[in-house]
């Protein structure tokens, strides 16, 4: 028999994606905020990918390819910041990055 688990996928996208919220809203560390950005995206992706399988067609796939490349270049970017937010203050914090605007 073949079972149709696209529900339970789109499921665990949701969890994972409120859990990448949660923690993005609720954290202060920079470096946490993009683990949580990333996570939110892997979410998006899961459901791109179930939903396509339960269409029967490849655009969730290829969405998923522009997911990741957008995913890529957040996270270098982001870590450019990170290291010059480091550099300048000598934390993480995202709250203190207000400092470097003066």
């Amino acid at each position: 028999m073949n079972y149709d688990y696209s529900a339970y996928y789109v499921l665990l996208s949701l969890v994972l994606f409120t859990i990448g919220t949660v923690g993005f809203i609720v954290r202060k560390n920079a470096i946490v905020a993009f683990m949580c950005l990333e996570l939110m995206l892997n979410a998006a992706n899961i459901a791109f990918v179930a939903l396509s399988r339960r269409v029967g067609n490849l655009d969730g796939e290829i969405a998923v390819f522009f997911v990741m490349a957008v995913a890529a270049a957040e996270a270098a970017v982001g870590l450019a910041i990170v290291i010059a937010l480091f550099r300048n203050l000598e934390t993480t914090e995202s709250s203190d990055a207000m400092e470097l605007r003066l």
